[in-house]
């Protein structure tokens, strides 16, 4: 045929001419159902030689220069009576072979099949989740799933769901869902009901975890969403935290107010930061009152003059093994992946620059390698849009800058703050003769300059990460995809609670394979 987007159609008596626009096996099903009025796109389709045709033979078929007489029908009632003397006789003569036989299957064999295809899918969607090898690993171990692991599974499978068929998907598809379900992993299965997953969607009463919970996302969509960012729910620099182990933190406020007053009065490195230790839990208890946040470099100066302070009270929330994460992982794990899926982007001069220094040992001009790397994962994780209230979208090159500036030596680090006219993120603040040659960094934080503890770059960057959780300051919404990947991939913090953009769960996926 000329046009490979026209197909002829057999159902029972009746041959008509189906065009699909989009020349995909899901378009054409809704385009025949429409054509010939069926009650279900649930249909089976055979060529020529009574074989099956599925996505994947139906695309082959499609860019053919003759495409066969497709014969429809919907399982229910397909039978050995189906293929009649008289069918596809039109699709054999077309086919020019009339010498293979192909046997029909019962239902039996059909409803197989299909449970076959449904747990593959149920499968493929949670194997393409975070959390979702949780639920299929302890599944395996224990035949049975927690409730909490339970409601896991609802959620990435709901989300798949309404992304892919919106909030008010068909009962027909809730039902392929629960089969799904049971089907990849039966010892779910209630034995006592009549299909065995009503417990997950009841198509009769429109009860079930499904239901629920695609009801719970029509609720909040309705409402604006407005309950959507709970605290409670939600992790990263914002949640409240305890030491990672117990201390002998000084309580008494009179107590703290004397350490405070002793700090911005002796020289003493070891003491400052001693009693920096020990007031911990008082800065954290000041971070957590919003009268009082902003005042937190007031109160303590030392930040703004000693290196290491950043790093100690990060080590004291999360301890030393969380700490070192990305200073281990970075160059021998994540970094060579970084690079491969840079190769894939739109290349531009700048990315190829990036590119380039990222894999050089010695670099003349521009950033250092390991900078230029944790710049192309910008590029990779590229900032959202940012909604109808804030219009527009950045662009990654530009997202960059919200990440590092780089000062040149002969410029003043005051005359930049100064240059500060709006409230910022904390960023990094790279001081040298060029940017390949960085003498030191800061981070920049209410237009003050904190000293970092190393002039290398990814130490900056991880001292400039953890600086968030020190000051309970959020992610710079630019960089909130870089920051949510480092938290959830390197770091290994608050990744049950943490919601992230679907593009950070891909490449994640990837970086973790």
């Amino acid at each position: 045929m000329e046009n490979s987007n026209v197909v002829r159609v057999k159902y029972k008596d009746q041959k008509k001419y189906v065009f699909s626009p989009t020349c995909t096996f899901e378009s054409f099903l809704e385009c025949v159902a429409r054509k010939f009025d069926l009650p279900t796109m649930d249909i089976k389709v055979f060529d020529g030689s009574r074989t099956e045709v599925d996505q994947e033979a139906f695309e082959y078929l499609m860019k053919q220069p003759d495409v066969p007489v497709l014969e429809i029908f919907i399982p229910e009632t397909t039978s050995e009576d189906s293929f009649n003397s008289g069918s596809l006789a039109d699709a054999e003569d077309s086919s020019g072979s009339d010498d293979t036989v192909i046997l029909t299957r019962s239902p039996r064999e059909l409803r197989q099949a299909k449970e076959r295809r449904l747990a593959q899918m149920i499968e493929d969607i949670l194997k393409g989740s975070p959390g979702g090898d949780k639920i299929i690993n302890e599944y395996a171990r224990t035949k049975c799933l927690s409730d909490s692991r339970r409601r896991d599974m609802v959620k990435i499978l709901v989300a798949h769901m309404t992304k892919e068929h919106g909030t008010s998907p068909p009962r027909r598809l809730k039902e392929d869902y629960a089969l799904g379900i049971i089907s990849l992993f039966p010892y779910l299965a209630d034995p006592r009901s009549k299909l065995g997953y009503e417990h997950f969607y009841n198509g009769e009463d429109g009860s079930g975890y499904l239901a629920w919970r695609i009801k719970t996302l029509q609720k909040e969509a309705s409402e604006g969403r407005v309950k959507r960012s709970r605290l409670s729910q939600a992790g990263g620099p914002s949640v409240d935290r305890d030491p990672y182990k117990e201390g002998n933190w000084l309580s008494d406020e009179r107590q703290c107010e004397e350490a405070i007053a002793l700090m911005k009065h002796t020289a003493d490195e070891s003491v400052i930061k001693e009693k920096m230790r020990l007031t911990l839990v008082y800065r954290q208890k000041i971070l957590r009152d919003t009268d009082k946040s902003t005042d937190v470099l007031t109160i303590f100066p030392r930040f703004m003059d000693i290196p290491g302070l950043i790093e100690q009270d990060f080590t004291l929330l999360f301890g030393d093994t969380t700490s070192a994460k990305l200073m281990e992982k970075w160059s021998t794990n994540i970094k060579p992946k970084v690079i491969a899926q840079s190769r894939g982007l739109t290349q531009t001069g700048e990315l190829q620059d990036l590119i380039q220094n990222a894999v050089a040992t010695e670099v003349e001009e521009g950033w250092d390698s390991d900078m230029s790397s944790i710049l192309l994962l910008v590029h990779l994780l590229p900032p959202s849009t940012q909604g109808r209230k804030r219009p527009g979208k950045i662009s990654a090159r530009q997202a960059c800058d919200y990440l590092v500036k780089f000062l040149k030596n002969v410029v003043s680090i005051e005359g930049h703050l100064e240059g500060i006219t709006q409230s910022v993120q904390p960023y990094l603040l790279a001081v040298g003769p060029k940017k390949s040659r960085i003498q030191s960094y800061f981070i920049v934080v209410d237009k003050q300059a904190l000293p970092c503890k190393s002039s290398n770059s990814l130490a900056a960057v991880d001292e400039l990460f953890k600086a968030h959780y020190v000051f309970g300051t959020t992610y710079c919404h630019e960089l909130t995809n870089v920051y949510t990947f480092l938290q959830t991939t390197v770091y290994d913090i608050d990744v049950e609670i943490t919601k992230v953009n679907p593009r950070v769960a891909e490449l994640r996926a990837r970086m973790l394979q």
